[in-house]
This record gives structure tokens, sequence and C-alpha cells, in this order.
């Protein structure tokens, strides 16, 4: 299938890639920074530094157009993207947006004549090789649509699943990301009582390998815990400020609007805050380890 991907970062770049490789599908590569667009035509995707060739390139063909930029400039992209798109486009956020405005935007879209899915992916900066992890919401007849490309993004070990109307892959991609802080939280705090409890010396990263081989509390965050403490034992030149996502707080909203308590996450949550208050440790040095790991986030960056 042909479609065009906008956001050509960490995550964009790598869906991209997979798709135009793939050799399954016509990618068209749009960007803000014409160099990212030069990486993603050396994959075998189509450069389109400016919208109007975006549209150039479908031709008379469906609009297909994947986002994938930070949830606070979504909303005006699409604006400007509904004075171009030809009416039945299909319109994809792939970023975590709060499903709550997801739902707003996707009635915006309805009303001028073309859909919105909701997409929330998760792989970080694996998902090229081991596959993504996508939760979509939104019209199933969309879903239809894009399904041939999210068969190829999940190859060879991904999933992806239609879960419900505008807003619902925002929603469990929401929650997915505060179960991420609290098992995260749960790691650093475990390993940080090994280093500092009553037995000196002991080699952390020879306990996480014990840990994952079949053990109760096998993950890969904790096979990146065991990576990060292996390669930089004391976690030296990490500053332990760790960033908070949108998402968790808006789960935190959100359980409290349906009176439901969330007390891990709610202080795994709190931990981060802390973090960028001056309260750091040993454990939230390992929190920004692991988000480097599976993100490339930077491992002093505050900001998600």
């Amino acid at each position: 299938m042909k479609l065009a991907i906008q956001g050509l970062g960490r995550m964009g770049m790598q869906i991209a890639r997979k798709l135009a490789e793939s050799n399954e599908h016509q990618v068209i590569a749009h960007n803000r920074h014409t160099d990212k667009i030069d990486v993603a035509v050396s994959y075998g995707a189509l450069g389109a530094p400016t919208k109007q060739d975006v549209l150039k390139a479908f031709g008379e063909e469906q609009v297909v157009l994947w986002i994938m930029l930070p949830a606070e400039v979504v909303d005006g992209e699409v604006d400007d993207w509904l004075t171009l798109l030809p009416k039945g486009s299909v319109v994809i956020d792939g970023g975590n947006s709060d499903f709550r405005l997801t739902k707003q935007l996707a009635s915006k879209v309805q009303a001028a004549g073309s859909t919105l899915l909701d997409i929330g992916v998760s792989g970080g900066v694996w998902g090229y090789q081991n596959g993504f992890s996508m939760m979509v919401g939104g019209e199933a007849t969309a879903f239809s649509v894009l399904e041939p490309a999210l068969r190829t993004l999940a190859a060879p070990e991904g999933a992806y699943h239609h879960f419900g109307p505008s807003g619902s892959g925002h929603f469990v991609k929401m929650v997915h990301n505060a179960i991420e802080y609290g098992m995260m939280e749960s790691l650093a705090e475990g390993y940080q009582m090994l280093k500092e409890g009553p037995y000196q010396g002991l080699d952390l990263a020879a306990a996480g390998d014990v840990w994952q081989h079949h053990s109760v509390i096998t993950s890969w965050l904790n096979e990146l815990s065991r990576d990060a403490l292996r390669e930089n034992p004391e976690l030296e030149g990490i500053s332990g400020v760790v960033a908070e996502s949108g998402e968790t707080r808006w789960t935190i909203e959100a359980a409290k609007a349906q009176s439901l308590s969330l007390p891990a996450i709610q202080a795994a949550f709190d931990v981060r805050l802390a973090s960028q208050q001056g309260q750091t440790s040993f454990a939230t040095k390992l929190l920004a380890a692991q988000r480097n790991k599976f993100g490339g986030h930077d491992l002093n960056d505050a900001h998600d």
C-alpha cells in the first residue's frame, strides 16, 4: 500500500524504514528537517519536503497519512492538513496523545470528510528489529485500509489489535505506559536494595542474569536493567533526574474520574516528580538507564 509518514524521529524513522525496506509498501517521507527525509529516501522511501508534495505523490489514490509527532503539536498539524486533504483520507495519530483529546480530534476530522485512527506504538528503538506492538482505535473500515502496513510493522515478533472506537488505542497505550512506570520503579528499587543492603559488593548484573532465566520476574525491562548494570555497574555519569510522561499523569486523572486507586503507579509517578526536584538515588539513575536502553532517551534529559 501507499502511505505517508510525517515525523521522522526515533520511532517515525523506524516505521518508515521498516515499511520501505519491506518492498510491500510505498512510503512517502515528510519531515520538517530535510536531512531526515534524505535518510528515509536512502531506505527506499519517496521524499516529500512539503505537504503539497505529499498529496502530489498520492495522485488519485486514497491518502493515508501517519503522523508521528509529539502530542502537543498534533492538533495543529491536523488542522493544517484538513485544509488540504481530499475527502475520504485516513489520518493516523501515532503519538502518545491524550485519549480524551483524541476523541475530539476524531470528530473534527470526521466533520471534514475524513477518518482518524489513533495508534499507540510500543517497541522503542528495537521495534524495527523485533516488530512493533500497536494498539489501534477508530473506525473499522479505516483500520482495514491500514492493516497491511500494520502486519509488516508487527513482524517478526510484534503484534497489533483494533480495540474499538476513537481514543481506545491511545487509552490502551496510556495504561501500558503507566504499568511500565510501576514495573521500572520496582526493578530499580530492587537493584538499589541489592546494592545498598547488608551484603556489600554483590554483582548486580549477575543477579539480573539469574533472574532473567525463567524466574518469575523475567522480562525485557529486567534484561535491559541487567545490561545497563553490566556496562556501568555504578551508573556513573547519570544524573538520576527522570522524566514523567503525560500518559501516566493522564492515567491517574482518568482513574480518579472513575474513583479508582492506583497506588503503585501513583508512587512510581511521584518518584519521577521528586527526582526533578533533586531527590535522586541509585534507583532513579537506573530508571534513566532503562529509558535510554529501550527508547534511546538521553541519560540526563528530564523531558520525554
